[in-house]
């Protein structure tokens, strides 16, 4: 007979684990994300904040100071906290995603990659779908399945009961 594990109850999760858990998700995986990407491309990480504040400059935020970085990191995060968002209300309804956050995170981070890369992109003041190499295709596509788990494992932290 399978028993269902007792820790993987649902808490009546109030605002303050909903918000937690979007606001650990968020920051933690929009911060690495930014190490990542300049660990993938061997570049500073304020230079990751720069291409980050193109989105919204164009060309122009290569040429920027401290101000545009920070406008970038201000960007990151904010995206960052809306794709937590999302997997945590999400969560909230689907109890699977919590149950396997492995799985549930690295399908959320699929769909993150492909978003980011092949949708926001385009619409940005950089008009452009990423090209990739081989190489560099994986390298991104693990940075984000690293994204999606860092997500997912916060939201199981906060949101299932005995937890946060």
């Amino acid at each position: 007979m399978n028993v269902p594990d007792a820790s993987f109850e649902r808490a009546s999760p109030g605002r303050p684990r909903v918000l937690r858990a979007i606001l650990a998700g968020g920051f933690i995986a929009g911060t690495v994300d930014i190490g990542a990407a300049a660990l993938i491309n061997m570049i500073d990480p304020r230079t990751i904040l720069h291409f980050i504040a193109g989105g919204v400059l164009g060309k122009a935020a290569l040429q920027g100071g401290a101000a545009v970085e920070w406008l970038g990191l201000f960007l990151q995060w904010g995206m960052s906290l809306v794709i937590a968002a999302i997997f945590v209300l999400a969560a909230l309804r689907l109890r699977w995603l919590t149950r396997r956050p492995v799985l549930a995170g690295l399908a959320y981070g699929v769909v993150v990659f492909v978003v980011m890369n092949y949708v926001v992109m385009f619409f940005s003041a950089w008009h452009r779908i990423n090209h990739f190499t081989p190489r560099s295709f994986a390298f991104n596509l693990l940075a984000m399945l690293l994204f999606g788990l860092i997500v997912a494992f916060a939201a199981r932290r906060f949101l299932v009961r005995g937890r946060g």
